[in-house]
């Protein structure tokens, strides 16, 4: 039940974001290998596309909803995903180094081998055993929040 009210709360939150940037709408696409580096993509849908090997380092993706894509091998070293839908994606292989994921929400994402140093992940919903799998491989400060990745996980 707690768990829901959160997912709720996180919702409304979503649709009360503030958006500079026009959002743009990438949802069911096959970007694979597209470069989306530096971009500003604020609050864009990117729900079940095909992402795999795509580059999105350092682009601003405020509130993007990522939900059910594949974003392996994809390159988001620097992205700014704070307050994103990241839910049931592939992040297998992926770069999330330096990556803003606070307040996101990642329910049942895959995150095998992927390389999360750096990474804040401050009061973002993760299930349990996610928090498990990334701790065992948490290490390093995020350089834009300054939070430990281990810390914003919540690690022992």
């Amino acid at each position: 039940m707690r768990r829901l009210l959160i997912v709720l709360l996180c919702s409304l939150l979503f649709l009360a974001l503030p958006v500079e940037a026009k959002s743009l709408s990438f949802s069911h696409g096959a970007l694979q290998g597209r470069d989306f580096a530096g971009q500003e993509l604020a609050g864009s849908g990117f729900a079940n596309a095909n992402m795999e090997g795509a580059n999105f380092e350092n682009a601003d993706l405020r509130g993007a909803v990522f939900s059910a894509s594949i974003l392996r091998n994809a390159n988001l070293h620097g992205a700014n995903l704070s307050g994103g839908m990241l839910d049931q994606a592939d992040f297998a292989n992926a770069d999330l180094s330096d990556t803003n994921l606070t307040e996101s929400i990642m329910l049942r994402s895959t995150f095998d081998f992927v390389n999360i140093d750096g990474a804040d992940f401050s009061e973002a919903i993760l299930d349990g055993a996610q928090v498990k799998w990334l701790c065992a491989k948490a290490k390093g400060t995020n350089s834009l929040t300054g939070v430990e990745t281990r810390e914003s996980l919540g690690c022992d």
